[in-house]
This record gives C-alpha cells, structure tokens and sequence, in this order.
C-alpha cells in the first residue's frame, strides 16, 4: 500500500495518483481536507502499529510500503474552509501524528522531514552543495547595510533573497534599492554575486534525471511574467558528469527525489543554487513531457529506498 499526504488541488501529488492508478498500484489518499472525517489510531511500542481512518475508508499502517508526501498545514487548511475550532485542532493533531509516524517507519517516505530540513537554512544547504562538487556563487548573509554595500562594490552586481525554506522571489540589488537596506537590520538576508548563464532545472527521482532548460532574461524565470518576460522550457541531456553530480547532491542529503536548481556559464561551468526538497515538477513536466511522474509512482510502487 502506498500512502498519498496532502490535497486533491496539488497538481505533483495528483498527477502521481494518476501514475499510481494507471500502474494498478494500491494507494490511500490521506486528504488534509478530509479532517474532520479522518481518524489515526497510532501505537507506537515494541512495534509501530495502528490506522487511518477517512469516513469509511481504512488503512493499516503495517501495509504501508512508501509514502508520498506533499502535505500542507492541516490547521490552515481547515481554517480556509471554515471549518469550527475543534476540526482546526483536529487537523493540527492530525499533522503531528502523521510526522511523528514517518518518523519510526520503516516504509519509504518521499522524502522526510529530517532530509527536507536542510532547505530550512539556504546558507546551510549551500554548503553541503559545495561539498558535493558544485560551483557555488560568494554569498553573504547580514544584517548590515555596510557589508552589503562592499559586497556590492566588490561584485559589481549582486542578487537577494530570503535565507529560510519559504519561497521567495529572487531580485537583483538595484541602485534604488540601496535606501531601503537599513530595514535588513531586523531580517537577516542572503545577497549573492550574480552568475551570468542559462538556468536549468534538474529533478532527480532515485537514479533517473530529467533535466530542464529554461531560457529566460527574468532574474527569477518563475515570476518572468512579471517582468514582462518570456519564458521557454525545453528538455535537456546534461552532461554525464554533471548528471551523475545531480545524483550524487540528491542522495547525500537523502532525498529520493529533489528539484536541483542549476546555471551553466558561457565558459561551461555549472553552478548549483539550491535544491528543493518538494519540487513541482507538474511546471516543467507539462512543458517537457518528460514522465517526472511515473517515475516517482514507480519509485513508490517499488517502495525500496534508491541505491
């Protein structure tokens, strides 16, 4: 049995249920919209045991084999659909004792808190990055206007963005931003050279890449529109050693599936920016057509960690 955590409107987790049910493989679908009929009895001793429970719906935890998880703040997601206090409580119960059950089993789960956590610090992750191999852009973190007026001065030009796991849209320092960098005082923020190039988006599943790339002038080609710039995705064969690197960065922070951001210089070097441990890859499968999301199913339906 594998296990699907999150909701129906997230296009990743749907397009995988859709792969699992084309592949015949049994799953159970734990909607966090579903919580005020959901019930986990959990035990957790000798042996982990227990079940879920949605409406008439049942699962016993022993049959899990993996677990797919894409899932949301239960509480806010009650709270948005104007569910009572008691079902918002409910749902924030709900969510510590899933965590505190993909904790101790021994089913495969895509991919765990603890792995994902090194996304949590950008600063951190960037240096496990580095010791992967990958170039990485001269970063610094502060909250001093001096400091980062010097690293604007020695790299001519310089981007930001947030420091946490919390999506943010990648700006570069313009002169008129120069008046407002007192404010990073009370935030501390990430500034790095600007890597001239072309970007690329790289999702590992186990041992299989399927890399993407995007050609855009935007400074982040996520929000290009804004920008009023176009952007075009096409599929792209990495190079052998730099997809094997990709496969290398994806399994020493044990994620069985990861979103590698990456830019490749005019003079062919690669720099690696991030990896995102819960990418949405449905953005660059749609363009692509590459089956992001039957390998993952059958990652799920093989329910063995990758070598």
């Amino acid at each position: 049995m594998i296990l699907l955590w999150g909701i129906a409107q997230d296009r990743p987790l749907a397009w995988v249920r859709e792969a699992l049910e084309e592949r015949g493989a049994a799953h159970f679908f734990l909607d966090q919209a579903r919580a005020a009929d959901t019930a986990f009895d959990l035990s957790v001793g000798a042996e982990v045991g227990g079940a879920l429970r949605i409406g008439e719906e049942a699962c016993d935890l022993a049959t899990i084999s993996a677990v797919y998880v894409r899932s949301h703040d239960g509480r806010s997601i009650a709270a948005s659909s104007g569910q009572a206090e008691d079902v918002r409580r409910h749902a924030a119960e709900l969510d510590d004792l899933v965590t505190t059950w993909l904790d101790v089993t021994q089913a495969l789960v895509v991919n765990s808190f603890a792995a994902m956590a090194s996304n949590g610090s950008k600063p951190y992750q960037l240096s496990l990055i580095a010791k992967a191999g990958f170039a990485v852009p001269d970063t610094l973190l502060s909250t001093a206007r001096d400091a980062v007026t010097a690293f604007r001065e020695h790299h001519g030009d310089i981007i930001y963005k947030s420091t946490s796991g919390v999506r943010s849209i990648v700006s570069r320092l313009k002169d008129q931003d120069m008046g407002r960098l007192d404010d990073i005082r009370w935030c501390p923020t990430q500034f790095q050279e600007y890597i001239t190039g072309r970007d690329y988006r790289v999702h590992v599943v186990a041992d299989q890449v399927f890399a993407t790339e995007i050609i855009s002038e935007a400074d982040d080609y996520r929000y290009g529109g804004r920008q009023g710039f176009d952007v075009e995705l096409r599929a792209y064969a990495l190079p052998d050693d730099c997809a094997a690197r990709c496969r290398a960065l994806a399994a020493s922070l044990d994620l069985p599936v990861a979103g590698i951001d990456l830019r490749r210089t005019a003079e062919g070097k690669w720099y690696c920016f991030e990896v995102n441990p819960s990418p949405a890859f449905s953005f660059y499968e749609q363009a692509t057509h590459q089956p992001i999301a039957e390998a993952i199913a059958a990652l799920l339906a093989d329910g063995a960690p990758p070598h």
